[in-house]
């Protein structure tokens, strides 16, 4: 049994190994992907200081901190989708699903109203108000799928989600009316979904986040794995359930608010990530959290390298490259969900 359970843990190390080394060949290939190349030769001098003046600039101050930012996200938010999916039950839970960015969507675009984006404002804040949008729309959608005897009921679930989502999707729009010009573009763009956040003091801005809230949610692995054989049985084995629940909701939406703060709508990471990493590592959440997170930060890492280089010197937002990958997957899911 010994030898069993070592040849799975080396096989799922292999897996987490295989995804990092796939998010360091996109991470180098991103760093020479841009309107000005770079050779791979000069981002490697230009890293130990040897490159000109210009070269700094791009790499330093435009290249890495969107690269940095894009694994953040992709991260934080396939993270979540895996929190949501398995306290729920729910194949088709994430974030962008149950419209839990779009209530962090309303309040960032509320708060871009009144801070026009060329004023110095404080990036700090972002986060913390599209948390409290985000856990609005959470209450509201968990509230309404939720049954005294029965707990989260997994259809209800999606329904209320998606019904919230577009209520919330629209208000954005009516919102997004008042906007000046330049600022209504912004927020256009942003609402597909596009690293717009590309600056160093919003990597520290969302990082203590990512780092804080996975490390709690790592800690309670063995509980999702209880939550997920659905309440009777985890009430039996000891659990605590609408309290974890209550717990693990809160850092989830922290977790999808944060990112949706820096990038925008991206839907569907919180989707493709977790079912990528559960179909290879399989449902143990001791390893299926950090598979999520590189599959995740992988994603939207390769999604906004191609959105950069299919069509230069203009560029296609990561959310609809993402979007044209995930809303086949999402219809694939609920037709067998039917089933």
């Amino acid at each position: 049994m010994n030898g069993v359970e070592r040849r799975k843990n080396v096989r799922r190390f292999s897996i987490l190994a295989t995804f990092s080394v796939l998010i360091l060949i996109v991470f180098v290939i991103s760093m020479n992907t841009g309107f000005s190349r770079l050779s791979p030769l000069e981002v490697f001098q230009t890293l130990f200081g040897m490159g000109t003046e210009k070269q700094e600039l791009i790499l330093f101050e435009f290249r890495l901190p969107r690269i940095v930012i894009s694994m953040l996200v992709g991260a934080g938010l396939a993270v979540s989708g895996c929190i949501m999916q398995g306290i729920s039950r729910n194949a088709l839970a994430d974030p962008s699903i149950l419209g839990i960015s779009h209530g962090a969507g309303v309040m960032v675009v509320l708060y871009l109203s009144f801070f026009p984006t060329h004023l110095d404002v404080p990036v700090l804040f972002l986060p913390i108000l599209a948390f409290f949008g985000s856990s609005l729309a959470a209450a509201l959608v968990f509230g309404l799928s939720y049954e005294k005897h029965e707990g989260l009921l997994p259809t209800r679930l999606v329904l209320t989600g998606v019904a919230v989502a577009a209520g919330l999707s629209a208000l954005m729009t009516v919102l997004s009316l008042r906007l000046s010009r330049e600022l209504y573009q912004f927020v256009a763009a942003w609402l597909t979904g596009s690293i717009w956040g590309a600056t160093w003091d919003y990597v520290l801005a969302l990082l203590p986040w990512i780092v804080v809230l996975f490390a709690f949610v790592y800690y309670k692995a063995l509980v999702l794995d209880v939550l997920s054989f659905g309440k009777n049985v985890a009430t039996g084995l000891g659990a605590s359930v609408s309290k974890e629940q209550v717990k693990l909701l809160a850092a989830a939406v922290g977790l999808a608010s944060a990112c949706v703060s820096v990038s925008g709508g991206i839907g569907f990471v919180g989707l493709i990530g977790p079912h990528l990493a559960r179909r290879i590592i399989g449902p143990n959440h001791k390893y299926l959290l950090p598979a999520s997170a590189l599959a995740g930060a992988l994603l939207l890492l390769t999604a906004d390298t191609i959105g950069r280089t299919i069509l230069q010197p203009s560029e296609i937002h990561a959310g609809i490259v993402v979007a044209i990958i995930g809303a086949p997957y999402f219809l694939y899911l609920l037709a067998r969900s039917n089933h």
